[in-house]
């Protein structure tokens, strides 16, 4: 065969094959013309930007709420949301597009029911059709697609009971408040849900388990809906009469039992009380058997550290120092200059939280000075080095770094003494009560970049030592009376199990030794990773739990799927908050967390480039007066 014959069969294969290209993707466009043919823009002008035509090209000639692939050759985004939308929704036909991955009818007036055919839209992951007159029985093909990642059919007219969306594992958004649905509640996988909601409709029956991450909002207006999260008992099955009476008789007899060897024991009891000497029991006091009036409150620390024998240790310590000075450590703070160990446990005292490494007592002073005081149990820590750290973070001060006022060092346990904070941590104004407070855009963006200042500092200050934050967390993040950031707890390793979550991507830095004295750069990456986990909340309004959910992954999920604007905070987006210096922050907290620590930036880096945003953020409220 010549060269010439080679030519014509290459120019006859290419022409055959774009032809067969350029077939599909007609066939694909006069399938979504005919899926607007049915549905008619009531007050929309259909001029010559609007296209859905057989003359124009969906992608190149950008058609209205249409967004293509990067080549401009498939249609990945559907969105005509608030445009008086009405007809119905054909699901035939804007299924030829095969790559449609987001279809969005928001707030329209489109009637009439989803097709079986929905199913054709293999590539879907976002289906919004809230706030339309939809109705009917939702298909049971929706369940197989499996890519869906959120649907929201939320405040239309459907009915009949939902198929089981178990099968779809990757779902993360499911709202379908304000229908007319019935039935049971499927068993949806709520370890991986992150928004559900079927309030107001005709549920019954028991709710499935939620695995704690949804409340009562959630199920509300179903009155034959019951038990948890939901006040409403479910009522018990019926017994069977037979086995009733088996039952009957099994725990009489056992009632019995247990009534003579409660009196057994209790005879043995009085006894051995009798007859035990009043040293043994005073040891047993010191060995942390608690007595029966302690209480949580007014004497928390009190209670907890007799118990457990601290004035016989602080006798002893007195005893072999030859003086009756306490072991008590005050740091140079003017706020308590003379305290002593004893104030502390006559003081009342409050226990605001207990975790598993120790307790955490809101003192107040005879003074009328309120202090804080972190119980830590099991740190391995040996003592010198925690007296050497101690006077090393009281030589480096910054305003938005809380202090060690004072602190007790024993073989057992160690207690840290701070100044109480009374406006209460950036954990409980993001996802508490805010107490009329109006958590902006302008104030999140302000906290991130005090909070990124003073890391900065105190980094390049301890750079040499070795001394990071270890733990840095919402929680950590105190709020003072001026409603300015203090950062708690710095230099402390004890990482709880939320916290393990929070670092997870961490874990090759984690199993370094953060509190010896080396100044290995990579063991501050972990402060990174955990103000990117802060800039996450901040952005987003969502904690971080332990109960399954990682902020961390949803997001990446999120981006990863080019629908960005739905991680940020309905709040923050309701107020007009600039999405450009949103987004701007958002790939900081990305860069944060990189799996590589190495890839992470460093802490100055971060202070720079918030600092940056700020700074615009502040012209433009600037020019806008």
């Amino acid at each position: 065969m010549d060269c010439i014959s080679i030519r014509v069969i290459s120019v006859m294969f290419l022409f055959l094959f774009f032809s067969t290209v350029n077939a599909e993707k007609e066939e694909v466009k006069q399938a979504l013309v005919e899926f607007m043919g049915k549905l008619y823009p009531g007050n929309v002008l259909r001029d010559a930007n609007w296209g859905w035509n057989s003359t124009s090209d969906p992608c190149t000639d950008k058609w209205q709420g249409v967004t293509c692939d990067g080549g401009l050759q498939s249609v990945k985004k559907i969105v005509l949301d608030q445009l008086n939308l009405t007809g119905v929704l054909d699901a035939s036909s804007v299924c030829e597009a095969r790559s449609l991955a987001v279809l969005s009818l928001n707030n329209n007036k489109v009637a009439g029911n989803i097709a079986e055919q929905i199913s054709n839209c293999i590539s879907l992951t976002h289906l919004y059709l809230s706030g339309n007159r939809l109705s009917g029985k939702l298909p049971g093909s929706l369940s197989g697609l499996n890519n869906l990642k959120r649907i929201d059919i939320s405040n239309n007219q459907f009915y009949d009971e939902l198929a089981d969306m178990s099968k779809i594992s990757g779902l993360l958004t499911f709202l379908a408040q304000n229908n007319e649905l019935n039935g049971t509640i499927p068993n949806f996988d709520f370890s991986n849900l992150v928004e559900f909601n079927v309030s107001n409709n005709n549920f019954s029956g028991p709710i499935p388990d939620v695995k704690g991450h949804f409340n009562s909002s959630s199920f509300l207006g179903n009155p034959g809906l019951c038990g948890k999260p939901l006040s409403t008992v479910c009522p018990s099955a019926p017994p069977d009469k037979k086995k009733g009476s088996s039952n009957y008789k099994y725990f009489m007899y056992s009632g019995y039992a247990i009534l003579v060897l409660i009196f057994v024991l209790f005879f043995a009891y009085k006894v051995s009380k009798r007859n035990k000497p009043n040293d043994e029991r005073t040891n047993a006091v010191k060995k942390g058997v608690k007595s029966d009036n302690s209480s949580n409150k007014n004497s928390g620390i009190s209670s907890d550290l007799k118990t457990e024998g601290y004035r016989s240790e602080y006798s002893i310590t007195s005893a072999e120092g030859g003086t009756a000075s306490s072991p008590l450590i005050v740091l140079s703070s003017p706020l308590v200059n003379e305290l002593k160990f004893e104030d502390l446990l006559r003081s009342p005292a409050e226990i605001v939280g207990r975790g598993k490494h120790g307790s955490l007592y809101k003192v107040m002073l005879d003074s009328g000075v309120t202090l804080v005081v972190k119980r830590i149990k099991d740190w391995t820590i040996p003592r010198d080095e925690l007296e050497t750290r101690m006077q090393r973070l009281n030589q480096v001060k910054h305003p938005n770094v809380m202090p060690v006022v004072a602190y007790y060092c024993s073989k057992q346990e160690k207690l840290l003494v701070y100044e109480y904070q009374e406006n209460g941590s950036l954990f409980r104004l993001l996802h508490g009560s805010q107490n009329g407070q109006l958590f902006d855009w302008g104030s999140r963006l302000s906290i991130a970049a005090s909070i990124a200042e003073a890391l900065s500092f105190m980094h390049k200050e301890l750079c040499d030592d070795g001394i990071v934050h270890g733990n840095l967390k919402t929680s950590n993040i105190l709020l003072k009376k001026d409603m300015d950031v203090c950062i708690s707890e710095y230099g402390l390793k004890v990482v709880e199990n939320q916290d393990q979550s929070l670092l997870a991507q961490a874990s090759s830095i984690e199993n370094n030794d953060t509190t010896s004295g080396h100044g290995d750069d990579s063991t501050f990456k972990v402060d990174i990773y955990g103000f990117g986990i802060i800039l996450l909340e901040l952005l987003t309004g969502k904690s971080v739990q332990s109960n399954g959910f990682d902020l961390a992954q949803w997001v990446q999920s999120v981006v990863r799927e080019e629908w960005t604007v739905e991680v940020f905070d309905r709040a923050l987006i309701s107020e007009g908050a600039s999405e450009e210096r949103m987004v701007n922050l958002l790939l900081v907290a990305l860069n944060c967390i990189n799996r590589s620590p190495d890839a992470r930036p460093t802490i100055d880096q971060v202070a720079v480039m918030i600092n940056s945003i700020k700074e615009e953020e502040e012209r433009s409220i600037s020019s806008d007066q």
